[in-house]
């Protein structure tokens, strides 16, 4: 009964350690700026802040995050369902490795690993294009990617497989009508990760772009590294609160996809 307590208090307190600063996120996004650097709990609200950042260009540069974060899903299942499903259905010597040398990309941190590829982009002629970010931002999930399908093609059980297979079945068949079914949930929430992992990174899309900005990207052009200076705190929040808006929605409708995914695992 203790320990239930004290459960319920930790959980009370997560929440209200990450629900305070994201409620007050978008609070201050309405906020009158002067009525913002005045009291801690701004009194008067306006759409001004959310014009002004429209106004820059925020509706092209979320396009332009969408087809970005496409790409993305797109490039990253190409090379991860292979190595995913490798790792997840067969084993191999040094599968072990194999999983280690793909995870040991995100060892790097991405500032490192932006310089070179804005390098390698300009020489190849992809810098300033969806699909130049859409590499870095791939090169970025796929670890992720890696992992989750692996998971996900480990639960599927190998005896359905074999059936199939004595059915008549090709392996490519017993793939697409078997395997990739039941996968589909868990396949849905690590491409719905992938978007967010999209979605959400700057400073690649910063360094790989100078006109053809993502929204963080822009986002941080205008805000916080602008010619004038940095802009007053209500137009961080309206940029922060954009920003973040469709990875919550996101986040929230991935929910029942992991839960199914993990749901098969036990």
């Amino acid at each position: 009964m203790r320990s239930s307590a004290w459960y319920t208090l930790a959980a009370v307190l997560l929440i209200l350690w990450i629900g305070i600063p994201l409620a007050y996120t978008f609070l201050a996004a309405f906020a009158d700026v002067q009525s913002y650097y005045e009291q801690l709990l701004p009194t008067r609200y306006t759409l001004e802040n959310i014009r002004m950042f429209l106004q820059l260009g925020a509706l092209d540069a979320a396009l332009r995050s969408l087809a970005v974060a496409v790409l993305t899903i797109i490039i990253s299942f190409a090379l991860g369902l292979p190595a995913g499903y490798t790792l997840g259905r067969w084993a191999f010597r040094g599968r072990e490795a194999f999983r280690l040398a793909i995870f040991s990309a995100r060892i790097f941190p991405v500032m490192i690993m932006a310089v070179p590829m804005a390098s390698l982009s300009i020489s190849i002629g992809l810098y300033d294009t969806l699909i130049g970010v859409a590499f870095i931002h791939a090169a970025l999930a796929l670890p992720f990617v890696v992992l989750i399908t692996s998971s996900i093609f480990a639960s599927v059980p190998k005896e359905l497989e074999e059936a199939g297979m004595v059915f008549g079945l090709t392996r490519w068949q017993v793939f697409a009508r078997i395997t990739a079914p039941l996968a589909a949930p868990g396949l849905t929430a690590a491409a719905m990760f992938t978007f967010v992992i999209s979605w959400n990174e700057a400073f690649a899309a910063t360094i790989l772009a100078s006109r053809e900005r993502t929204l963080p990207a822009l986002t941080v052009a205008t805000t916080v590294a602008g010619v004038g200076g940095a802009a007053p705190d209500p137009y961080k929040f309206a940029s922060a609160a954009l920003l973040s808006l469709p990875a919550f929605l996101i986040m929230a409708y991935m929910r029942k996809y992991l839960t199914v995914m993990w749901g098969s695992q036990r």
